[in-house]
Parts: C-alpha cells; sequence; structure tokens
C-alpha cells in the first residue's frame, strides 16, 4: 500500500490538507495542488486551476515529473462555493461552482486514467458533501455539482472498472473547521441537534475513509458512496 503516487487537488487547507498529511504519514508520495499562496511545510504542491484544462495538463505533468512516474491515487477535492436562494443565484455563482466542483473534478480524472489505463490500477475518490444527495437550501448549485460527482464516478467504475480502476466519492457531514468553529454556540447546538452522532465530524475521520478507499483493502469496493456524516444522510 505504501509508496504510491498520490495527487490531492485543494491539498493546501482543511479537509483536503488532513487527507493528504494522513496519506503522507501512510508513505504514500504526496503531491497536492494549490491556486495561490504557499504550500503547506512538508508537502510537495503544483499550482493547478481545475477551470483550465491546460493548468490540469500541466500540474499533471510537474507532478510526474516529481515522481518519476503517472499518478495512482487521484483525491479530487478542489471545490468552491458561491450561497445563495435560487430566485437570486446568478447564471455565473451556478456556473462558476459547477465548473470547479463538478467539471473540475472531470477534467482531473480524464488526465489521471490516462497514466492509470497503461498501469492497468488506480484509485479515484471524490469529495462530494451530504448535501449532494439531502440538499441544502441556499445551495442549489453546490448540491448539484456535488451530486453530480455520484453519477461521475459510477460511470467511470461501468467504463474502467475492468483496468483495475476505482472511483468512489466520500460525502462529508459537518465538519470541525475554523469556520463552524466560529458559529455562535445557539447555531451549533442546532445543527448538532439535527446529526445522530450529536457532534460534528474531526477532517482526521474523512482522512480515514478516503485512506481505506485507497488502499488494497478496498479494491473490490468502486461506486459506491461512503458517508462521513454521523448518520444525518441516512442512506441517501
Amino acid at each position: 500500500m505504501a509508496g504510491r503516487n498520490v495527487l490531492v487537488t485543494g491539498g493546501n487547507r482543511g479537509i483536503g490538507l488532513s487527507i493528504a498529511t494522513a496519506l503522507a504519514e501512510a508513505g504514500d508520495n504526496v503531491v497536492i495542488t494549490h491556486r495561490s499562496g504557499e504550500p503547506p511545510e512538508g508537502l510537495q504542491a503544483v499550482r493547478c486551476e481545475v477551470t483550465d484544462s491546460a493548468s490540469v495538463d500541466q500540474a499533471f505533468a510537474d507532478a510526474e515529473a516529481i515522481w518519476g512516474g503517472p499518478v495512482e491515487v487521484l483525491v479530487a477535492n478542489a471545490g468552491v462555493t458561491r450561497d445563495g436562494l435560487l430566485m437570486r443565484m446568478s447564471d455565473e455563482d451556478f456556473d462558476a461552482v459547477i465548473d470547479t466542483n463538478l467539471a473540475g473534478a472531470f477534467r482531473c480524472a480524464r488526465r489521471a486514467v490516462k497514466g492509470m489505463i497503461k498501469q492497468r490500477k488506480g484509485r479515484i475518490i471524490f469529495i462530494s458533501s451530504v448535501v449532494g444527495l439531502y440538499g441544502s437550501p441556499g445551495q442549489t448549485n453546490y448540491s448539484a455539482s456535488k451530486a453530480g460527482l455520484v453519477g461521475l464516478a459510477r460511470s467511470i467504475s461501468r467504463e474502467l472498472g475492468g483496468r483495475g480502476i476505482t472511483a468512489n466519492v466520500v460525502a462529508p457531514g459537518f465538519i470541525e473547521t475554523d469556520m463552524t468553529a466560529e458559529l455562535p454556540e445557539d447555531r451549533k447546538k442546532a445543527y448538532q441537534a439535527t446529526i445522530p452522532a450529536g457532534r460534528f465530524a474531526q477532517p482526521e475521520e474523512v482522512a480515514a475513509a478516503v485512506r481505506f478507499l485507497a488502499g488494497d483493502d478496498a479494491a473490490y469496493i468502486t461506486g459506491a458512496v461512503i458517508p462521513v456524516d454521523g448518520g444525518l444522510g441516512m442512506g441517501h
């Protein structure tokens, strides 16, 4: 399991950083993508704008130069939000979220499978959200983008499953982040009351699910949606 070439998009903060750190600690050769700023200490990074196919191609080429070989595990985590009520949401805000969260994941997967097909093995893991299947008011664009990842993963599974390539989805719920830490206590309790587990998840718990799907023990799991939401979605 150790020593594989892993690319984590949007791996410079939040859930992506936790995933990248967990896989690196497991012995994998991790490269993250980021759009701006400096990469986290201890992780190799390449710049990538997932809405631009040329940028995606260059990021993969840069990562392959670091590894001296192709990507073996892709974790498509890069995403954005532009929340707003349906009647007030602009075309630009809808398109921007779909282009980053869904089409961006497609661009990365399309590029990744070139090497995976030649090797006849590979792992693709899309980071979705409980919102993708559960829904959320004010997030029609985000919900649609995250739901689309399920169809993307399942179509890849049917198309490339015979080549030793798996494609799965991890759907986190509320995660303990800097943003949730700043919520008023009454709002936090209201959110937690809707979660059967009664708490928010730690980013490391999402990373653990990704590590499993990326590993040898998950070789016969593909097209699956793994919720990490404390029961909020209840099988959606």
